[in-house]
């Protein structure tokens, strides 16, 4: 078409095409190939809402559930235990005192000591009781809450985790391994939920809560062990140093108890740290999507070959030989005797003066 719009083929007038807008160019992916298509996040990356924020509400993003209701719950309860264990310790206190009074006074057998002991121990036994019952009810809890951080890391991180999920329940019921693999699954959790990978997880609260955890469980069951070997000595005690000394085994047992106690209560404390410094971690790394790919290099397309150039192949291909045709051996004709020489033998019928009808010889 000339630039009058006229065919030159034909002279007649063409519509120009109108320009058509160049595809985007795909976006590069991984060790700069193209991306021909998006790659879909395991979750959405935001919800509506302001960015950078949790979603209203906290419902679920993508299989992330980041709902409140669970770990709300959670921290009541711990609330409720942390303000019971203060109350357990006051109970433990006063025991404790009624103890070093009659050490100081005499012995245990008048009305005023026994009125004294019957009362500190009712009001323990009553801090026995609810703390117990609180600790059990923040436990069902507690568990439901681990196992649901436990679903989310492996959404963050799906195969990198030691336990399944359904030891994120179990784990804890079972003796001796409650001792250690509460602990490497926490560890999981916290590496796959660290917004910036998982070697920025912080482990410095999970480890202390852990220890303490621990440390006061232990410290708990042998001032339990102290307390029932006091009690079987007061019981066979007669004289009154026999007595005496059952006497300060029970407060000995009362410290070790009342410092379990209050272990424990710090404990209490650094799990609401560790809830939430968990959930904000979560939360985090949802709204942030996956972790990004170390950079690769930018793609660039390769030039165009210039025109009637043969196009070059990226990798050279290996050189094919030329093709040859088996060799076949030259056939050699039989050779023929000359014109009237005795032939060696008929080749294509019986031989000479030989009768092809019987064995003798042929008829003259």
């Amino acid at each position: 078409m000339g630039p009058d719009g006229r065919c030159a083929a034909c002279g007649a007038y063409q519509q120009p095409h109108q320009a058509v807008q160049p595809h985007p160019a795909p976006s590069p992916g991984l060790y700069g190939y193209p991306q021909p298509y998006p790659q879909p996040y395991p979750y959405p990356a935001a919800m509506p809402g302001l960015p950078g924020t949790p979603p209203l509400g906290g419902l679920p993003v993508g299989g992330v559930d980041l709902r409140r209701g669970v770990r709300i719950t959670l921290n009541v309860l711990l609330g409720v235990v942390a303000l019971l264990l203060m109350l357990y310790l006051a109970a433990i206190g006063r025991q404790r005192g009624v103890i070093l009074d009659i050490l100081h006074n005499g012995h245990p057998g008048s009305s005023a000591h026994d009125a004294a002991v019957d009362d500190a121990d009712s009001f323990a036994d009553a801090m026995t009781v609810l703390s117990f019952l609180g600790m059990v009810a923040t436990a069902v809890v507690w568990v439901i809450w681990f196992r649901r951080v436990r679903l989310n890391a492996e959404v963050f991180a799906p195969g990198t985790h030691r336990f399944g999920s359904g030891w994120a329940v179990g784990s804890w019921f079972t003796p001796v391994v409650n001792l250690w693999f509460p602990k490497q699954m926490a560890n999981d959790i916290y590496r796959a939920s660290a917004p910036d990978g998982p070697q920025s997880a912080p482990k410095g609260l999970l480890n202390a809560w852990w220890v303490l955890w621990i440390v006061a469980n232990v410290l708990s069951t042998i001032g339990d062990g102290m307390s029932s070997v006091a009690s079987r000595k007061l019981e066979r005690s007669f004289t009154d140093s026999d007595w005496r000394s059952a006497v300060e085994l029970l407060g000995s047992s009362l410290a070790v108890s009342g410092f379990s106690v209050l272990l424990l209560l710090a404990d209490t404390v650094l799990a609401l740290l560790v809830v939430r410094q968990l959930t904000r971690m979560q939360e985090q790394r949802a709204m942030a999507g996956p972790l990004a790919m170390p950079p690769a290099a930018p793609y660039v397309p390769s030039p165009a070959p210039p025109y009637a150039a043969p196009p070059v192949q990226p990798y050279a291909a290996p050189p094919v030989p030329p093709f040859a045709p088996p060799a076949v051996p030259p056939s050699v004709p039989p050779s023929v005797p000359p014109h009237g020489a005795p032939s060696g033998g008929a080749p294509y019928g019986p031989p000479p003066q030989q009768n092809p009808f019987g064995a003798g010889p042929a008829a003259s």
